[in-house]
Formats: structure tokens, sequence, C-alpha cells
């Protein structure tokens, strides 16, 4: 039986007066694939933001294998490198090389010294084709290499599980494909992720669960072939009829 590497049960997030997430359960297993699909607005963002701590929830529970993180007993950092994030907008220091962006927390949070994060950071950034590129500025960088850096950088710390926040919606369209090729190939590495996306071509072909969300609830949720193939809720079949429009 596969171990939850997270668990959520009746999470809400709240806003002043506007509910953003409802009652959410979920769980992620170990080597999953998880994909979060839903239209702007859902709160696909904003749940994965509470399980990287990033919001903190109003009210429910978030288990990191089988441990509380909300019941404040939890080193924020040392869970953040376990479960690592992938931003849409790469969140890459504009005044260090690629190098160092891939080594700073390694040294500050791991503790690695400078030798062992450099050799740690150059295999991750070869893995994702940007090794030569190790010396130069980000700010020299295309948007596509820089969410390559960006994932290269997360990898660097060891995760348990890495979630990516729509990593391709601040790229240009012929540089998505390199993205997502990166992340196939993580997924075929059996890395364990969630992933907040529009690229719903990469979502039925990677996932091993498809969560979709509407106005703050999960709507419905099942394998690729389940809700690409045989949604059962009236407004699953809505959202993807209007993809498999726009895809056509």
């Amino acid at each position: 039986m596969m171990e939850h590497v997270i668990e959520i049960q009746h999470l809400k997030k709240s806003y002043g007066n506007l509910d953003v997430l409802h009652d959410v359960n979920l769980s992620i297993d170990e080597g999953q694939v998880m994909t979060i699909i839903g239209s702007s607005g859902s709160g696909k963002s904003t749940l994965l933001r509470c399980i990287n701590l990033l919001e903190i929830p109003t009210g429910g529970t978030i288990a990191y294998r089988g441990k509380k993180i909300l019941d404040g007993n939890m080193n924020i950092n040392s869970y953040r490198s376990k479960v690592g994030m992938v931003f849409q907008s790469f969140n890459l220091f504009a005044n260090k090389t690629v190098l160092e962006n891939c080594m700073i927390a390694q040294i500050k949070v791991l503790k690695r010294n400078k030798e062992e994060a450099r050799q740690i950071a150059l295999k991750h950034l070869s893995a994702v084709g940007m090794e030569k590129f190790a010396q130069a500025s980000v700010t020299t960088l295309s948007g596509g290499q820089k969410q390559r850096v960006a994932i290269a950088r997360s990898l660097c710390m060891d995760p348990d599980v890495l979630l990516f926040d729509e990593p391709t919606s601040a790229l240009d369209p012929e540089m998505v494909g390199d993205v997502l090729e990166v992340m196939n190939s993580l997924a075929k590495e059996g890395l364990t992720m969630v992933v907040v996306t529009h690229e719903m071509q990469f979502a039925k072909e990677v996932s091993d669960v498809v969560c979709f969300m509407d106005k703050g609830y999960v709507c419905e949720i099942g394998t690729s072939d389940q809700i690409f193939n045989h949604p059962k809720e009236e407004r699953t079949k809505q959202f993807l009829s209007r993809y498999m429009n726009d895809a056509s």
C-alpha cells in the first residue's frame, strides 16, 4: 500500500468574507503525478500555496507523511525543502548567476558546503539542459530557460514532492514544450508531483490522478481516463467540452 505523502482534510481558505477554498479533501501518494485543472479563479493556485504554507489555511488539516504541519511544530524551511514549489513567475534571484541560484538554498537551508552544492547544482542543471548557462546572469535567459533553472533549483533540495503552479503560463508558446518535456521526464523518474496547469494534453497524458476544481470546491477527482474520457459531473463535462472545442 502506497504511503500518503500529503493528506488534506476539510481545508478551507478565506480572505475576509471571500471564501476561496471550501472543504477540500485529497491525498497525494508516493510517486504520483496529480494535476489540478479548472477555470481561472477556481482556487487551484490557492490550494497549492496552502500546501506549501505560502498561505495559511483558515481551517482544516494538512499532514506531511503523517505529521500535521499546521500545529506550529513544523520547521517551515525544512518542510519547504521537502515540499518544493515551482512558480509561474520563476522567482529567481536576478542579481545572481544560474549556478548561484541553484546553490544558495542548499547552503543556507541544507547546510551543504559550497563544493557539494556546486556539484549537485551542475548535475540538475545538466538534467534540464541548462549546465552550459551555469555562469550566466538569469537576466539574460528566456522565459523557458528561467523556468528550467527554477525546476533545477527545486530539484537541488532533494524534494519529496514538487508543486508546480502553472509553470508554463508565463511562457511564449514555443517555449512551453521544453518545460513540459522536463516535467514529463521527472514524472517518468517517479518524482511525486502536484501540477496546477491549463495544459490539458499534458494533464491527460502524464497524470495518475486528475482533480477538477470549480469555485473553490473539488468537483471531481479520478484517473486521467475517468476525468477526460468518462467525467461524471456536469460541470466537469462543460469545462472539458470547452477545452476540446478550443483544442480542435
